[in-house]
Order: structure tokens, then C-alpha cells, then sequence
């Protein structure tokens, strides 16, 4: 990944989503498509990773999470989960040093542990080696299922109440909210989805109950800076009313 662009002074900028996530969709149709193996369009993904990392921080986006591996995903073929986890390793082992120059904050979010000893210590290594970056922070979805986050978060105050520690008539959004994955995140401003798919896959769910959606034809592999400032100004057009006036 080459070192983020600097954003250039003076230059009025639109409605920035301080938030963005995105599902990641579309390097198997992308590699079938060119009669290549699957592992081609991974590793064609991982290309439009890195672009997109320097779109946003271009654009002055603050958070951005990627849905890279859901927890579904363990259901593929064993040699194509082998091919997605080897290159998590190899990011996290090669471009962290480039993320810690370039001022982003690296955070995993999911079931790190299912990967293995090896692949957890390098996810908790580039998490300590980036935390002191500001200009944007980078979560990683893996291994990640919003329907899980949320029962998780469920057991765990099952867990408190049970001891004694709260009262379940206490029991409000903002308390579900300090009990899951992303308590000390901003919730997505928008969400988009790459390929043509128009679904949120387990994927932040509760945090998305007011995010705008984009979705775009566009494969993810092919998917570069011109379409994530495309899906920016359609975010900048919409009207956010969280269901009452509009806020601009």
C-alpha cells in the first residue's frame, strides 16, 4: 500500500460520512469471470482494499470497516479458506509498517481466536503496533456475524443480572451497546455493498438501524476511488431524518 495522499488545503469539501462500512462482495464472480481460480479474485480484492483505504482517508472519513471474512465464510471450501486466511497473514505481516506512517489505527473486530494461535498473535501485534494512529481508523471485520455480536452481547447481561450486578429493568439500548463488538465506535453513517447484491449479510446489524445504503454493480476487485467518491455523493444527496426532521 503507498502512503496516503495528504487532504489539500482550502478545498471545501461535501457531506462526509464520518463512518463508512462496506461489504466487501465479488472476487469469485470477478476471478470466474476471467477464467481464473478464485484465489486470483482474493488476491485482486486485496488490491481494492488498499485503494480504498487511501480513498477514504482522502476524503476525511474517519472510521471505515470492512466486512472481509464473516463468520458464514468458514463454510467454503477448505483450500479457498486457506487461501483468505494466508492472505490475512501476509497484510498483516507486510503493510502494518506502512499503516503506522500513514497514521491508521488497525482494530479486528470478530472471533479472532478461530483462526488460530499464529493469526490471532499477528492481528493483536498489528493492533498494538497502529494504536496510536489518528487520521483513520481501520476495522477489520473477521470471522464476523452481527446475529452472534448481538446474542453475545445478550449473554453477557443475561450474565450481570444473574450476579446481581444490574437490575434487567435497566436494560436500554445504550447498556446492548456497551456489551458489543463496536461499544466505543461511531455506528455507520452509510453502508456499501459491492457486486450487485442488495442485503446486509449479518453485517452490523443493530449499529446500521440508520445508515444509508448504496449498492453498485461494480465486482469489489474492481472497485477503486472513483466509486467510492461516487457512493460519497450519494450520500451527501440523501436526507437523514432517523425518523423525525431531516438533519443536514
Amino acid at each position: 500500500m503507498g502512503a496516503l495522499p495528504e487532504r489539500r488545503p482550502g478545498v471545501a469539501s461535501p457531506v462526509v460520512p464520518v463512518h463508512v462500512g462496506i461489504i466487501m462482495d465479488g472476487n469469485g464472480r470477478w476471478a470466474a469471470g476471467r477464467g481464473l481460480p478464485r484465489a486470483m479474485g482474493h488476491r485482486a480484492g486485496a488490491e481494492a482494499t488498499r485503494r480504498v483505504i487511501e480513498a477514504a482517508a482522502e476524503a476525511g472519513v474517519r472510521w471505515l470497516t470492512l466486512f472481509a471474512f464473516s463468520s458464514e465464510n468458514w463454510r467454503r471450501p477448505a483450500s479457498e479458506v486457506l487461501e483468505l486466511t494466508g492472505l490475512l497473514r501476509h497484510y498483516l505481516r507486510h503493510e502494518v509498517s506502512q499503516l503506522v506512517r500513514d497514521g491508521v489505527r488497525l482494530r479486528v473486530v470478530g472471533d479472532r481466536e478461530r483462526f488460530g494461535v499464529e493469526t490471532a498473535a499477528e492481528i493483536e501485534r498489528a493492533e498494538r503496533l497502529t494504536a496510536d494512529g489518528q487520521r483513520l481508523n481501520l476495522n477489520i471485520a473477521l470471522s464476523y456475524g452481527a446475529r452472534a455480536e448481538i446474542a453475545a452481547a445478550a449473554r453477557a447481561i443475561a450474565r450481570e443480572a444473574a450476579a446481581g450486578r444490574l437490575d434487567a429493568a435497566s436494560v436500554d439500548e445504550a447498556l446492548v451497546e456497551r456489551h458489543l463488538a463496536t461499544r466505543d465506535m461511531p455506528d455507520p453513517d452509510l453502508i456499501i455493498r459491492t457486486s450487485g447484491e442488495q442485503r446486509l449479510s449479518n453485517f452490523l446489524l443493530w449499529q446500521s438501524a440508520y445508515a444509508e445504503l448504496v449498492f453498485t454493480d461494480v465486482l469489489w476487485p474492481d472497485f477503486d476511488a472513483r466509486h467510492f467518491t461516487a457512493a460519497l455523493s450519494e450520500f451527501a444527496r440523501r436526507e437523514r431524518r432517523y425518523g423525525g426532521a431531516c438533519v443536514v
